[in-house]
């Protein structure tokens, strides 16, 4: 397959929501970009019973259906002093006080634990750092799958820069870095087989490392500024389009717009 090279011109902006004029009650099908969403069910559908699906044909669905992902870096070091970095996508926020993040790990393909997990289920701290598109294809050359003794870094072209708390390095090249301390890993098995596939890594964050160009006077991250990469299904990724801002509706403030809606709908 042939793709276009990669735009480094394109940058995200913000726009109005899809349908800023929707109103509490209204249907899908009121404007045009949700009748076309609706017509797509003219096609019907498909239910997968997951016992009867493969690991490989799980993989592929679960993976490419639970989109964008973020990606964690994961930067660990082992008791004799190994270091070990390694991507990992089934990443995100638990809670944000006390400030907790997760990631699952698979097993690797022998059964047993990758380092990030043998090294973490140790006690050891570890670093967490976001993903940009500059250093994209640096972070994808930690997934290799090298022996236990090799040192991702060597390959990733990324730096190493000494952590606050934790002993494990965070990614200099990251704009937003965290060290963190194991606050819980949970061995995930097979609900039939028992057999252990992957662990459930909980994370209690100690220190967040952002660089000063990506944060706004607000404390937020500027994701035009950001620019975070997201994994997709198969081998595919993706980074942040345009974007809009919605804020979550709030009882007090439309409590009467939601019974006047509710009065329309019961007049039709």
């Amino acid at each position: 397959m042939t793709v276009p090279a990669f735009n480094s011109t394109t940058h995200s902006t913000y726009t109005q929501s899809p349908n800023p004029s929707w109103t509490y009650g209204e249907k899908v099908d009121t404007n045009p970009a949700g009748k076309d969403w609706l017509a797509g069910e003219s096609a019907g559908w498909k239910a997968y019973n997951t016992a009867e699906l493969n690991e490989v044909n799980m993989h592929k669905l679960l993976n490419s259906s639970v989109v964008p992902r973020p990606i964690a870096l994961v930067s660990t070091i082992s008791e004799e002093g190994i270091e070990n970095l390694a991507p990992y996508s089934w990443f995100n926020i638990v809670t944000t006080y006390p400030p907790v993040i997760s990631f699952g790990c698979n097993n690797n393909a022998s059964g047993g634990l990758k380092d990030t997990a043998a090294n973490l289920k140790k006690s050891q701290g570890f670093t967490v750092n976001m993903v940009s598109e500059a250093f994209i294809e640096n972070a994808n050359a930690t997934a290799i799958n090298a022996p236990p003794d090799f040192d991702e870094w060597n390959i990733s072209g990324l730096t190493k820069e000494k952590s606050v708390q934790v002993k494990a390095s965070r990614v200099k090249e990251s704009a937003v870095s965290m060290e963190c301390e194991l606050y819980q890993s949970i061995d995930i098995n097979h609900p039939v087989t028992g057999e252990h596939k992957s662990t459930l890594m909980i994370a209690h964050v100690k220190y967040v490392h952002v660089r000063k160009d990506v944060l706004t006077d607000r404390g937020i991250i500027d994701i035009t500024q950001f620019k975070p990469i997201a994994r997709l299904g198969d081998v595919s990724y993706g980074r942040v389009g345009d974007a809009f801002r919605m804020p979550a509706p709030k009882w007090a403030q439309d409590e009467v717009k939601i019974e006047e809606a509710f009065t329309t709908l019961s007049l039709l």
